[in-house]
């Protein structure tokens, strides 16, 4: 098996190796003692991991956050959601083939009533706005309880290794995200009223004011006082066919496989959205060494921040804004993907279906609110509260914030926080939580003396840490607002010390000094992809802002300051004047001939899997819509879409779509009841039973 192991990354640290055995199918192999069995398996090369029971389909990893069940094996007899589940050595894993048999009982089984635990606050989720509730919570002496299914905290920050926007006072900006995740945590160490529990998976919210918890297998329900929920957001999901197949996945789950666990899980990549999530993905991926054949939109322009999509243009990625996915192809794992350009009525056009050669395709469409915990907890009457993306979608450096404010609320609440939240604070969460503006054209400064900075940042996002760098506070942003543009003081001197091109989390400030030679002024450009391309003396293709090659030229100098901006090189080089202000970064990705084939005989749209758990297809659906079906319930009740083991997670929201699609008004159409249980369990588990391993 082929090892597809990251062995080394500009930004983050290779930890050595601690190898397991393992067997899978009867094959031996071996993995990362603690990781999850999925990037286990994935690092050896194997993406399909059983044939769904319905048709045979292969099944694989789609969003390695838990929330559905499509990753299952059989792990040492029973089966497991191999995302959520620790290697351990010896380990006999196989892959889940039709539906998976119940393991053999032993006789009767001891059980025990599930412990109750009273705590003043209950924090469900360890990311960015639940990490900072529990410090400001923790810093009042309050008693809390914060739980997280993955192994440690952070959430999402885990997986971000770019630089954070936002201001460097409120969101820790120019920080890379898994840092900002260990500051927070080692914040928390510090707080003796504040306990953790890891691997502990909030399953259900009850009538009598009780939050299910499974943790190590065992149930136990906890008592909170108040509860604030922070669970995050999930990702959406496109109906198009072969959507389904292995290599059809999550951005989430991409960064997850590559950026927390190192895992090389693709050789060339396709990703459809270009919000932020998407954007970013893409410029993980050339990181970790993977190809991004293009990074196609939907809309006439981008969503995400203008700066993320220009630094994919400049490593040679193209964006392309107006199409849309058509079909992922392969058999039994993604071979190909083809897309089409999209006209004024969002019709494909005819004569542009165009298929790459891929292994993979992201799919980054938009984010929806992990709230149901909250919603129920609020038809249930508890006091309850949400922060971070499970109250609205928006950057960590937003959820960050609202932590703080609900953490804050909460205290208020039990009497604990005598003050008043500063109105400061809510003006800045509104600001934060900001959609960027228009882009706009920005011609470069005139001046063509001294040294000075070039911002090609043509768009308002809130983010200001070039302010804050500046020893000469020589940069203010315009009316010195977060969300203003960046500029050079007039009158102003810029001393060259490269600090504000090293924070810039767009990498989108350069330096042109002058000062040496006027006719070949040195460029200093951030550069954050492989240290072997830019050794002194290469030459490197040299782009403009939005990736046309301006030329190719030697590297004069690397400059490297690890202790305060690890990961950011500024790669020095000397170009002719009427050049330099163009200057704005390096091209990594090869120019290739694409697309590799012309496919002209789309499948068709009804053919597409809604309800990946029960394969229910959008045929079956639109079907159903158009004899009269208007409940939700009706309709698991005639084809079964919604009543697999993800509850609905995926699959709800296209059925919404396709309902709109059809001409009905939502209004007309009754929602689905929800579950009890908002995640699997398994009945012994619920039932208590204990085996020799288990604490009571």
């Amino acid at each position: 098996m082929a090892n597809k192991r990251i062995q080394s990354h500009p930004i983050l640290e290779v930890p050595p190796e601690d190898a397991v055995a393992f067997t899978w199918n009867g094959t031996a192999m071996t993995g990362r003692n603690g990781e999850m069995i999925s990037s286990a398996l994935f690092a050896n090369d194997v993406h399909v991991f059983g044939h769904h029971h319905k048709d045979g389909s292969p099944q694989g990893l789609f969003c390695a956050n838990g929330q559905c069940a499509q990753c299952m094996v059989v792990a040492d007899g029973s089966p497991v959601k191999s995302c959520m589940t620790p290697l351990r050595e010896g380990m006999t894993l196989q892959s889940l083939e039709g539906l998976p048999r119940l393991p053999e009982t032993g006789g009767k089984p001891v059980c025990v009533p599930a412990a109750e635990t009273a705590v003043a606050v209950l924090i469900i989720g360890g990311g960015p706005a639940g990490l900072s509730a529990a410090i400001e919570l923790g810093k009042l002496g309050i008693e809390t309880l914060i739980i997280d299914d993955k192994d440690r905290l952070g959430g999402k920050l885990v997986l971000q290794t770019h630089k954070f926007f936002g201001s460097v006072e409120d969101s820790h900006a120019g920080t890379r995200g898994f840092e900002i995740g260990a500051i927070l945590e080692r914040q928390l160490h510090d707080l003796p009223s504040v306990t953790v529990w890891l691997a502990a998976t909030a399953v259900g919210v009850f009538s009598d004011g009780v939050v299910g918890v499974v943790k190590e297998k065992v149930y136990r329900r906890i008592r909170p006082q108040k509860l604030l929920v922070a669970t995050g957001a999930r990702e959406k999901m496109l109906s198009f066919p072969g959507n389904t197949l292995p290599g059809v996945y999550g951005a989430g789950a991409f960064q997850t496989l590559v950026n927390r666990d190192l895992v090389k899980s693709s050789e060339r990549v396709l990703i459809v959205g270009g919000g932020n999530v998407g954007l970013i993905a893409g410029y993980h991926a050339i990181q970790a060494g993977i190809e991004v054949a293009a990074l196609i939109e939907a809309l006439p322009r981008v969503g995400g921040y203008k700066v993320h999509a220009d630094k994919l243009r400049r490593l040679g990625v193209p964006v392309l804004t107006g199409h849309t996915v058509v079909a992922a192809h392969g058999n039994g794992h993604v071979e190909g993907v083809t897309i089409a350009e999209l006209d004024d009525r969002w019709h494909t056009v005819a004569g542009t279906l165009k298929t790459y050669a891929v292994d993979t395709v992201l799919v980054a469409v938009g984010l929806a609110e992990v709230d149901e915990f909250y919603l129920k907890a609020r038809q249930w009457g508890m006091d309850v509260y949400a922060a971070g993306d499970a109250q609205e979608i928006a950057e960590a450096s937003a959820a960050m914030f609202t932590g703080k404010i609900e953490g804050l609320k909460v205290a208020k609440a039990l009497g604990r926080y005598p003050g008043e939240i500063p109105s400061e604070w809510d003006e800045k969460a509104v600001i934060l939580k900001s959609r960027p503006g228009e882009p706009v054209h920005r011609e470069p400064p005139a001046g063509e003396k001294g040294v000075m900075p070039v911002f090609h940042c043509q768009q308002e996002v809130p983010c200001n840490p070039c302010t804050s760098v500046c020893p000469e506070g020589a940069i203010r942003t315009e009316n010195d607002r977060i969300t203003g543009l960046p500029y050079l003081v007039e009158g102003a001197t810029c001393k060259g010390c490269m600090a504000c091109v090293a924070i810039c989390p767009g990498l989108a400030i350069t330096l042109v000094d002058y000062r040496k030679d006027p006719s070949h002024p040195t460029v200093t450009l951030p550069y954050e992809i492989w240290r072997e391309r830019v050794e002194k003396g290469q030459r490197v293709p040299v782009t403009d802002q939005e990736g046309a090659i301006l030329g190719h030229y030697p590297v004069q100098r690397v400059v490297a300051n690890r202790r305060k901006y690890p990961g950011t090189l500024l790669v020095q080089v000397k170009m002719a004047r009427r050049l330099a202000k163009r200057a704005a970064g390096i091209r990594v990705q090869e120019a290739r001939v694409d697309p590799s084939a012309v496919y002209e005989k789309a499948p068709l749209p009804d053919e597409a899997v809604v309800c990946r758990c029960e394969r229910i297809t959008a045929g079956e659906i639109r079907s159903a819509v158009r004899s009269g079906v208007r409940d939700m319930n009706q309709m698991k009740a005639l084809n079964r879409a919604g009543m697999g083991a993800c509850g609905s997670k995926t699959c709800r929201p296209m059925i919404w779509r396709i309902f709109q699609e059809e001409g009905v008004d939502l209004k007309a159409v009754t929602d689905r009841v929800d579950r009890p249980l908002f995640v699997e369990v398994a009945l012994g588990t619920l039932a208590g039973e204990r085996s020799g391993e288990q604490d009571a």
